[in-house]
């Protein structure tokens, strides 16, 4: 939960997690503030748990801001701080893996930043993010955001961008991520995975052309032709 050492990039699918999801002023975790905060808790696959609070920033939302999540200053004026809210939060997602849509470039950002701020540590949590899942599993798309991949699963966006609703969402679809990379979906190319650590294989381009190597890198090095 808290320590020394941030937790390691899981890629791969654990059936036990908190999937977690953030709402802030903007995106920028040396300046915006968390202003909601939600997680389901997941046991087998299954959500057994959920957690949701609006938090008061401290300062206006911007306008930009709340058209995308919709919560104005009014919705967080009576809200506790997030000084207040943050150490709910870890207590309800305790040891668990972290699981959540682009947190590594952003909604861990916060987390490590805050839990800095308040408590002096850092949070130990191993995580995996479902962004970068998708890159492993669709190379040939284009774009990988929550509501592409709502979408092609067939999972309802309605309420999207409510931290909640999307940690639902989301949910749903770390769920059938986890098919394409067991190749239990029916897609015609299986996932590889790597026989050392066990996380998914990508193909990279190096000098002597292209090869196989561990999502894990550079905890893990093995490599394929």
């Amino acid at each position: 939960m808290l320590g020394n050492t941030k937790g390691n990039l899981l890629n791969r699918y654990v059936p036990d997690y908190v999937l977690f999801d953030l709402e802030t002023t903007g995106t920028s975790c040396n300046y915006d503030e968390v202003i909601e905060i939600s997680a389901v808790k997941v046991r087998g696959g299954k959500i057994t748990e959920e957690f949701s609070e609006l938090v008061n920033p401290g300062r206006p939302i911007p306008y930009a801001a709340s058209m995308v999540n919709h919560i104005s200053d009014d919705m967080v004026a009576g809200e506790p701080s997030f000084e207040e809210v943050l150490p709910r939060f870890l207590t309800f997602i305790g040891d668990d893996v972290l699981v959540g849509h682009n947190i590594c470039a952003f909604d861990m950002k916060f987390l490590y930043r805050d839990c800095e701020k308040y408590f002096g540590q850092t949070l130990t949590n191993d995580y995996a993010d479902t962004l970068k899942l998708a890159k492993i599993c669709f190379p040939e798309w284009k774009h990988r955001r929550l509501g592409d991949l709502a979408e092609y699963y067939g999972i309802s966006t309605a309420g999207a961008h409510r931290a909640l609703t999307d940690c639902r969402m989301n949910q749903q679809v770390f769920e059938q991520l986890a098919h394409e990379m067991d190749g239990s979906s029916g897609r015609a190319e299986k996932i590889r995975i790597c026989p050392v650590c066990g996380q998914p294989m990508q193909k990279r381009n190096g000098r002597f052309g292209p090869f196989w190597g561990c999502s894990g890198y550079p905890a893990c090095r093995h490599t394929e032709n």
